[in-house]
């Protein structure tokens, strides 16, 4: 049956997210897998199966990315990890870490998604020193009480516990995320994602509606690139300031 062309746009942009998904899955499967294959000894790995898992990425993809560097598919094309750093407008800083099997793309994209808002890309180190790697565990906040998650987090090495609406967020070290992790899923815990991040030492308010624009415009941009995997920001911004931008931006795109 014809739709139309606004119900083909809507399903090949429905198909387009799907695609990035499972790119992005298989991407933090593979590498991971560089460094060890079995996930119960490699924390990274079982965190994007598991990540995997909940997102519905089949089987068959999850398999076919760990072969890719468990030397069975030897036609495998390298991915590596790129991590770039800046300072937006006002001092913010901003980490964004890229999975990609092509660094001239994926360097091309960086600098034109910089340029396009006006910041400039800095050194390695440039802002790095201000955010700490770390495993973080999202869990929803509809399926467990602060409450309970928080009396089970103290009888664990976990850095920190955050409650916010949309979930409850645990920190831990790269080395005690594992132990952790399986943990919580033993007493039951249902986790909805578990990811590498960085955490902010500190937070800078953005107060602006100009600059809180760009910055969104940019997540958006950041959002729709095939080679992202991690954008990380010290900065707050109130919702009721967020929710303005949003309106704005909604207003102002053209609709099909």
């Amino acid at each position: 049956m014809w739709r139309g062309p606004v119900v083909q746009a809507r399903k090949n942009a429905v198909n387009a997210v799907k695609w990035k998904v499972f790119s992005l899955h298989a991407k933090l499967i593979a590498i991971a897998a560089v460094k060890w294959w079995d996930p119960d000894q490699n924390p990274a790995l079982y965190a994007a199966i598991h990540t995997a898992k909940k997102a519905w990425v089949p089987n068959d993809n999850i398999d076919r990315a760990i072969k890719k560097w468990t030397w069975e598919d030897k036609s495998a094309v390298q991915i590596v990890e790129i991590i770039y750093e800046w300072y937006a407008p006002g001092g913010i800083a901003v980490m964004v870490s890229t999975l990609t099997d092509n660094k001239n793309r994926t360097v091309a994209n960086m600098r034109h998604i910089f340029t396009k808002y006006g910041w400039t890309l800095w050194e390695t180190w440039a802002v790095s020193w201000m955010f700490n790697r770390a495993w973080v565990i999202f869990i929803d906040p509809n399926n467990h009480s602060f409450e309970s998650i928080e009396e089970l987090v103290y009888e664990t090495s976990a850095q920190d516990i955050i409650n916010d609406t949309s979930y409850i967020k645990i920190v831990t070290s790269v080395e005690d995320f594992l132990e952790v992790e399986k943990f919580l899923q033993e007493k039951g815990i249902e986790i909805m994602e578990s990811k590498l991040d960085f955490i902010p030492n500190n937070e800078m308010e953005v107060t602006e509606f100009e600059k809180v624009l760009k910055f969104t415009k940019m997540m958006e941009a950041f959002d729709n690139d095939e080679d992202v995997n991690i954008v990380s920001t010290n900065e707050i911004i109130s919702p009721e300031l967020q929710n303005e931008v949003d309106d704005f931006i909604e207003k102002n795109t053209f609709r099909t």
